[in-house]
């Protein structure tokens, strides 16, 4: 028997589908010990379908609803309005009305009543929905209240909601509403409180805010409300204001405006005892919902009643091991210049590498710095570490040392990268300092290309649980390789050579940044080499007209066989696989091994290539790297001269000679140990994904990559017990969705509060965005706002505008003007491959992607580190 109408205490946890998130909400805290919630009643979701079936007209809209994108407004305003003027009109059926009649004289005629909507994707944990659907209040007889659940329903095809739906990605014809009936309260007060602060996001600080009568003013946005943080019995902060006006109810129904009495603007709302307790009520309900809670509460007759509790939608998730005590944790994704959520198969492989357990937050990797901070000698390192190479976490982590809070002591958790690497390397920096050997990268390269080959040959022998053991006995080979001390000295000596003719050259000369266009066309730089090889694809596609046409409409992943049909395609289908070959290990966000290469997603090179056409000239590889390597030249001998001009300049002379050669020498060497990483995270994916294939063709996956939402163990156990549990993929599924939409904290703690520090440039033109400078030079351009690298169509001079670059960003930057991110420091990816091009380079902007719009031109400054927006651009080219 269909249920159309619920009492609050016959609302159960599984009635969600029936009630909706906010009415299920209400029958739990109906529950709660001490908790009072007005007594009310829910039309269920039942009696919402019951009348989609006797008006199919509504469902013949929606079909017309269900293809639009939230940019399609003009069609939406007409269906929304057409949608919600049918529902308004319907007769609500017999037996639906029966039930709701029955319910509501038993509460009684004479009472007044608040009418609010509940959807069913609504107060929930990834989505909260708040605001989008309608409320009445005040409501009073039969009459209204059927007219006011008929509201309601249209409320559920309002524009806003419709929208918000399309980009939460929920279909319309999936979303049923519930309709809550709630007695009133007259309150002297109300409001709305976070159980976690909503500023810093800590989970230990109780936010309120309180303004007379009823709650709609605050929600309307027409009174300023008091406002009280709380922790733990404690008012560590009140905010009182002037509060001019009350929402407050009609004697007849309905609410209205009033202005509150001079006298009593300025009044604290609540008293300090009623602060205190209305926190212990809160932490009562947070406890009984074991999240966060978003609630709204009234106060009447001295009695606490509360009316709505959702979960709080906006906060970070909290690091998944702790241990009560609190604790520091730094992002590892911003380290590693890729801030999107890592799947919990790409997760596992980093965590392999590492000795220590890492925590996990938000599909994110954060290291524990706790006792790094507690201890002097561990913290001056810590901080040095990230003084220049990203003064945003270092500003963060200083911000919160100079509040004195007291930290355990244990042992040291953060090293170079995060990881287990032994950094015990005197004797083999000194070595090298001194016979500055320009073999050594190209052995280094030599030897890791070895151990690749012979993982090729031997990873195929093995399958089943055996091919699990050899990929975590095979660690230990991937360890060895990036601990190598010759390889560590190299590229120490690299960064100590960059840093000193920065430091030097800056104190001798007045030179900033020298080494930046020192760094322009080294040796061995296999990042920029890629960069540079694309524009030798490039030059093969030219040739063939044909294959450019071919190309400019390509999107199957096969289409490499389909142009050796054209004429030329074979050749530009031969340069393509050529450069696949050796790059096609790469990819954005190629630290997460599910991510798919550009060898499995070849498409993705398409756009570059074509851009590269477009933009340069025949032979622009050699060009660029010519004159990359004369500037370099150029600025060599010029500073040269300018120090045996000094006092003791032939000494300065020589002394940066030297250091200018181990620069050239080994700053390129940087990028080759993590492509080399790469290159062997795919020969185990490769032989993974046999093994997924495998579950998939015998029933016990729906499809291969979903053992992406597994851990390397747990995969492991499925591949041996042939058993996977599929709902715990689905939910990491709707997991990783919810983890796109969060902005990951550099800095944060075990309570979640977010650390922030202060700003990293001071003294800036008028409305500049500060960032910091990685690479100098001033450049105008266009900005191409690019969050996906396959979105990019670029032209020439385009300054790119984005998140974060990864390796795989490199073949675009022979293409642009300047590249502003905003994650990044000095010794980062994108910042060592803008100096090696010569790009102006300025990163670490926050929200530089909402800040700077598509099409803007602007002016970035990589000497001083900043970006000035100069104009609007009304005329956009393709993105």
């Amino acid at each position: 028997m269909k249920k159309y109408v619920l009492d609050f205490q016959d609302i159960e946890k599984e009635d969600l589908s029936l009630v909706g998130g906010k009415g299920v909400n209400l029958g739990e805290m109906a529950k709660i010990p001490r908790v009072r919630v007005p007594i009310g009643f829910c039309v269920t979701t039942e009696a919402y379908k019951k009348m989609l079936e006797q008006y199919p007209e509504i469902n013949e809209l929606l079909e017309h609803l269900t293809p639009l994108t939230a940019e399609d407004i003009e069609q939406i305003r007409e269906l929304s309005q057409a949608i919600r003027e049918t529902i308004e009109k319907t007769v609500i059926p017999p037996d639906v009305l029966e039930d709701i009649l029955r319910l509501f004289l038993n509460f009684g005629e004479n009472f007044f009543y608040a009418v609010r909507s509940s959807a069913t994707a609504e107060d929930l944990p990834a989505a909260s929905f708040a605001g989008q659907h309608d409320t009445y209040l005040n409501v009073h007889g039969q009459r209204a209240i059927l007219h006011h659940i008929r509201k309601c329903w249209a409320s559920l095809f309002s524009e806003r909601a419709i929208v918000y739906r399309i980009q939460n990605g929920f279909d319309h014809r999936k979303v049923y509403l519930s309709v809550v009936i709630q007695q009133m309260v007259y309150p002297e007060a109300s409001g709305i409180l976070f159980t976690a602060d909503p500023i810093t996001s800590n989970r230990h600080v109780l936010s309120i805010d309180a303004s007379f009568g009823l709650g709609e003013a605050l929600v309307a946005g027409i009174v300023t409300a008091d406002n009280y943080k709380v922790r733990e019995g404690k008012i560590l902060e009140k905010t009182l204001a002037e509060k001019k006006v009350a929402i407050v109810p009609l004697n007849n129904g309905g609410i209205d405006k009033r202005e509150i009495a001079t006298s009593q603007q300025k009044n604290q709302t609540l008293t300090d005892e009623q602060i205190l307790h209305l926190e212990n009520l809160a932490r009562k309900i947070e406890g009984h919902f074991r999240s966060p809670q978003d609630i709204e509460w009234c106060l009447a007759d001295g009695v606490f009643y509360f009316v709505q509790s959702r979960p709080i939608t906006t906060l970070y998730p909290l690091p998944d091991k702790m241990d009560g005590n609190l604790r520091v944790y730094l992002s590892f994704a911003h380290q590693q210049m890729m801030t999107d959520p890592i799947r919990p198969l790409g997760i596992s492989f980093i965590e392999l590498l590492h000795a220590h357990n890492l925590n996990r937050a938000g599909g994110r990797i954060y290291i524990d710095v706790t006792h790094d901070l507690a201890s002097p000698l561990s913290r001056r390192a810590l901080l040095g570490s990230f003084r220049k190479n990203d003064p945003l976490t270092h500003n963060a982590l200083v911000a919160f040392r100079e509040r004195k809070i007291p930290l355990p002591k244990g042992k040291r958790m953060f090293s170079m990268g995060g990881g287990r690497f032994s950094w015990g390397l005197p004797a083999e920096l000194i070595k090298l300092y001194r016979n500055n050997d320009m073999l050594l990268a190209q052995q280094l390269i030599a030897e890791n290309e070895a151990s690749l080959k012979r993982l090729e040959s031997e990873i195929q022998k093995f399958s089943g649980d055996e091919l699990f053991a050899f990929i975590e006995q095979d660690q230990t080979e991937l360890l060895k390789l990036l601990s190598n001390k010759k390889s560590m000295a190299a590229i120490f000596l690299g960064l100590y050579a960059a840093s000193w003719l920065n430091d030097k050259m800056d104190k001798w000369l007045g030179e900033k940044n020298a080494a930046d266009v020192l760094s322009q066309s080294v040796p061995n730089n296999v990042t920029s080499e890629m960069g540079y090889a694309l524009l030798d694809v490039s030059d093969v596609v030219r040739q063939s007209p044909e294959a450019v046409a071919y190309l400019e409409t390509a999107e199957d992943e096969k289409f490499l066989e389909a142009l050796e049909g054209y004429e030329g395609g074979k050749a530009t289908s031969k340069s393509i696989r050529n450069f696949l070959k050796k790059y096609g290990v790469r990819c954005s966000g190629e630290i997460d091994i599910t991510n798919p290469r550009w060898i499995e997603q070849p498409s993705a090179l398409v756009p570059m290539i074509l851009s590269n056409i477009k933009n340069f000239e025949p032979n622009a590889r050699r060009t660029k790297f010519e004159k990359g390597r004369k500037e370099a030249k150029e600025k060599e001998q010029e500073l040269l001269r300018r120090l045996e001009r000094l006092p003791q300049g032939k000494k300065k002379a020589n002394a940066t000679k030297k250091q200018i050669d181990r620069l050239r020498n080994f700053i390129g060497y940087r990028e080759y140990p993590k492509f080399a990483m790469i290159q062997r995270y795919f020969l185990y994916k490769q032989a993974l994904m046999k093994e997924a294939a495998i579950l998939a063709e015998k029933g016990i996956l729906q499809k291969k990559e979903d053992v992406f939402f597994l851990n390397f163990d747990e995969f492991r156990k499925a591949v041996r017990t042939e058993k996977v549990n599929l709902r715990l993929i689905e939910d990491r599924k709707a997991d990783h969705i919810h983890f796109e939409k969060l902005d990951p904290p550099r800095v944060m703690t075990s309570e979640g509060e977010i650390i922030s520090g202060r700003p990293i440039a001071e003294n800036l033109p008028a409305d500049a965005l500060p960032g910091i400078a990685v690479s100098s030079g001033i450049a105008e351009g266009r900005a191409r706002v690019i969050l996906k690298m396959e979105d990019a169509v670029l032209e020439k001079d385009d300054i790119l505008v984005t998140v974060f670059t990864d390796p795989s960003w490199t073949p675009l930057f022979v293409a642009i003007n300047g590249l502003v991110t905003e994650v990044g420091g000095l010794m980062t990816h994108g910042a060592v491959i803008a100096r090696e091009y010569g790009l102006p380079a300025v990163v670490g902007v926050e929200n530089a992607t909402k800040h700077i719009k598509d099409g803007q031109r602007i002016r970035i400054n990589g000497t001083e580190g900043y970006v000035e927006i100069l104009e609007e651009e009304t005329q956009k080219g393709p993105i």
